[in-house]
């Protein structure tokens, strides 16, 4: 039996160690806001906080979430308006809106890890996250806005 914290709640899973993570947070936890886009790690619809760091939950096997603390979508903040969301809206940066959690999830492990990146850098710190509406420049006016509390 695995046991971690799930956006803040004790969590137990006792069934195959190989199990992805993403489909422990949406099938077992009802948790859909974390997506499920290419399945090898290389689009980010995925991207979960792992003790703090953006990670692939599609890749990333419950066993290797032992003792951790995850965090999601749902669990980034209570009321919606974590400051990558509030600069989310204020943006307008979702078209059709199916990678923006994990492109908000990356965003803000990018900004806990540099709150003040340059242009580069967010580029650098949001690649492996693929926009199919390339939504690309609202995205980074985005994560620019949250950096600065604007």
């Amino acid at each position: 039996m695995v046991k971690f914290t799930v956006n803040n709640v004790a969590k137990e899973f006792d069934g195959d160690m190989d199990t992805p993570l993403l489909w422990f947070i949406r099938d077992d936890l009802g948790l859909p806001g974390t997506k499920f886009g290419c399945g090898a790690g290389l689009c980010g619809a995925c991207t979960v906080h792992v003790d703090g760091v953006a990670v692939r939950s599609c890749q990333t096997n419950v066993s290797q979430a032992a003792g951790k603390s995850i965090t999601t979508i749902e669990g980034l903040s209570e009321d919606g308006n974590h400051p990558v969301q509030v600069a989310w809206r204020d943006q307008n940066v979702p078209q059709c809106g199916f990678c923006q959690s994990g492109q908000i999830m990356q965003a803000a492990s990018l900004l806990t890890e540099n709150p003040n990146p340059t242009d580069e850098q967010i580029q650098a710190g949001m690649e492996g996250n693929i926009c199919r509406c390339g939504c690309y420049q609202r995205i980074n006016s985005a994560v620019k806005q949250a950096s600065t509390g604007v």
